[in-house]
C-alpha cells in the first residue's frame, strides 16, 4: 500500500496550545473515519494571546512542539504535509481589545509557522461557530456516525443518529447539535452536506463563559458586592486557602473591563476561602441572564436554542471537571443531583483535604467547586438537561486513541476530505479477495461434507 499521509493542527486555545499530528492511509482519503491522532504535543507556557506585548515570543514557543512534528513525520513526507494554526476564544477576545496586537501575534505564529518544511496553509482566528461545528464533526466522525466501512470494504452510511458535541475551552463555551426543530436565530442553523447526507445543525458559542475567563468574572461580582475592600470573602474557595490579588490580574480581560473599578488596577486585596456551596452557587447564577428572551425559547443571555435531543458528547474542560468529581471525590455523575451535590461537597471540603486528595493538582484545586457549580449551572438551568437527557451525556477527553476537539474536524474540512457527495458504490480491492477466500470456504466445507457422508456410508457398509 502507498505509505499513509499526515496532517498538523495547532489548536491555539486561550489558556494554551497543542499541537495534533494526524495520519491516515493514503488509498482512503476521501471516504470514510480513518484519520487517527499520530502524536500529539501540549506548548509549554500560555496560550499565545497572552504575548500581546511581545508578539515574536509567541511564534518562539511553538518551537518545542513544531521541532517535535518534524521527527514524528517521516522527512520525506514533510513537504506534503498540511500545517494549519486555528486560534479560538483567547485571541477572538485579544481582538476585540486590541486589533494591532492580535495581528502582530498572528503574524509572529505564521512567520514561525513558514519556517518549517511542512505545508503552511495559514493561521487564523476560528469563529465561536466554526469551533462548535468542527467539534461536532470531529466527534461524529471519530464514532462512524456519518459512514464506516463494511466487513466486505463497501461504504455503509449506518442508520445512527449524530451526536451533539459541548466544548468547555479556557475563554468560551459551545453547545452543537442536529436538530428537526426549526432554529428562529438563523445565526445559530448551520447546513452542511457530509457524504451525500444533509445535516441542520444548531450551534452556539459563549463568549466569556469559559473555564478561566468564568472565574474572572466571578472574582469581579465578589469584589463588586464587598466595595473592593482589603479583604475579600470568597464563598467558592475551600476554608483555609486565601491569596492576595491585583485588581488588574481580575480586569485585564475584554469580559471584565464594564465592571472596572475606579481604583488603580496595582491595588491589591486579599481574597480568603469560605466554603459555602449555596452562596457560591448564588453568586455563579448572576454570571447568567436567565430572564431575556425575545425568542419561543432560550438557553441564557437571550439566545435561542431548541430542545436537546439524542446523546451528546462533553469533552475539553466538562470532561476534567466531572472526571475530578468521579476520582478524586470518588462520586458518580449520573443525574443533575449527583452533579449538585458533588459541587457542594467539594465547596465544604477544606484545603488541607483537597491538597491531600490530590496533590499533583494544586494549581487548579481552589477553583473546582465553583467551576463544578458553574457545569452544574449551565447543564441545567442553562442548556435545560433534565433528568430524562442528562444521562445521554457522555463526558470524554478521546474518541478510541483520539481527542476530541475542533481540531480534526478543522483539518478535515480543510483538506476536503469529508465529500459533500455520497461515495460512488466502489469496493475496495479487498473486496475480490473476500469473495475469493469465501468461495473456497464454501468450496472446502462442501468438499468435507461430501467427504464426510462417504466415509460414513464405507464405514456402515463395512461393519454390514
Amino acid at each position: 500500500p502507498p505509505p499513509p499521509q499526515y496532517g498538523i493542527v495547532l489548536d491555539a486555545g486561550s489558556s494554551h496550545t497543542a499541537m495534533f499530528v494526524y495520519k491516515w492511509p493514503a488509498d482512503k482519503e476521501n471516504d470514510t473515519g480513518v484519520v487517527s491522532e499520530h502524536s500529539m504535543c501540549d506548548v509549554e507556557g500560555p496560550g499565545i494571546s497572552s504575548y500581546s506585548s511581545n508578539p515574536p515570543a509567541a511564534g518562539t514557543s511553538l518551537v518545542h512542539c513544531l521541532n517535535q512534528a518534524l521527527r514524528d513525520v517521516p522527512k520525506e513526507k514533510h513537504v506534503g504535509t498540511p500545517l494549519y494554526l486555528g486560534a479560538t476564544a483567547g485571541m477572538r477576545l485579544l481582538n476585540i481589545a486590541n486589533l494591532q496586537a492580535s495581528d502582530a501575534v498572528l503574524s509572529a505564529v505564521a512567520a514561525t509557522l513558514k519556517s518549517y518544511p511542512f505545508n503552511f496553509r495559514g493561521a487564523k482566528i476560528l469563529s465561536g461557530e466554526e469551533e462548535g461545528v468542527f467539534g461536532w464533526v470531529t466527534a461524529n466522525y471519530l464514532l462512524e456516525n456519518f459512514i464506516k466501512r463494511g466487513w466486505l470494504g463497501e461504504w455503509i452510511q449506518p442508520q445512527k443518529k449524530t451526536l451533539g458535541a459541548m466544548d468547555f475551552g479556557g475563554a468560551s463555551t459551545q453547545i452543537t447539535f442536529e436538530t428537526r426543530d426549526t432554529i428562529e436565530d438563523p445565526r445559530n442553523e448551520v447546513m452542511l452536506k457530509l457524504y451525500g447526507q444533509a445535516y441542520k445543525v444548531y450551534t452556539h458559542s459563549f463568549l466569556c463563559y469559559g473555564r478561566d475567563q468564568v472565574l474572572k468574572r466571578l472574582l469581579s461580582k465578589l469584589l463588586q458586592a464587598e466595595s473592593y475592600q482589603a479583604t475579600i470573602p470568597h464563598p467558592c474557595w475551600p476554608t483555609g486557602y486565601h491569596k492576595r490579588l491585583s485588581l488588574s490580574s481580575v480586569y485585564d480581560s475584554p469580559c471584565t473591563e464594564k465592571e472596572r473599578p475606579s481604583l488603580a488596577l496595582n491595588t491589591t486585596v486579599t481574597v480568603v476561602g469560605t466554603g459555602n456551596g449555596s452562596l457560591c452557587a448564588l453568586h455563579v447564577s448572576k454570571l447568567f441572564n436567565f430572564t431575556t428572551c425575545s425568542f419561543s425559547r432560550c438557553s441564557f443571555d437571550g439566545i435561542f436554542q431548541p430542545e436537546v435531543s439524542g446523546n451528546f458528547i462533553a469533552f475539553s474542560a466538562f470532561f476534567y471537571t466531572v472526571d475530578f468529581i468521579q476520582t478524586v471525590m470518588g462520586r458518580p455523575v449520573r443525574l443533575p443531583s449527583d452533579l449538585k451535590d458533588a459541587a457542594k461537597t467539594i465547596c465544604a471540603t477544606s484545603w488541607s483535604e483537597l491538597l491531600q486528595k490530590a496533590p499533583k493538582l494544586e494549581k487548579r484545586l481552589s477553583d473546582y467547586c465553583a467551576v463544578s457549580t458553574f457545569v452544574y449551572l449551565l447543564t441545567t438551568k442553562g442548556y435545560n438537561f433534565n433528568n430524562h437527557s442528562f444521562p445521554n451525556i457522555a463526558f470524554q477527553k478521546k474518541v478510541g486513541e483520539t481527542s476530541i476537539g475542533w481540531a480534526l474536524g478543522y483539518m478535515l474540512n480543510l483538506t476536503n476530505m469529508i465529500p459533500a457527495e455520497k461515495p460512488s458504490s466502489h469496493k475496495s480491492m479487498l473486496y475480490n479477495y473476500w469473495v475469493i477466500l469465501i468461495l473456497l470456504f464454501v468450496v472446502i466445507t462442501l468438499m468435507s461434507l461430501v467427504t464426510a457422508v462417504c466415509l460414513l456410508r464405507r464405514s456402515k457398509s463395512s461393519t454390514i
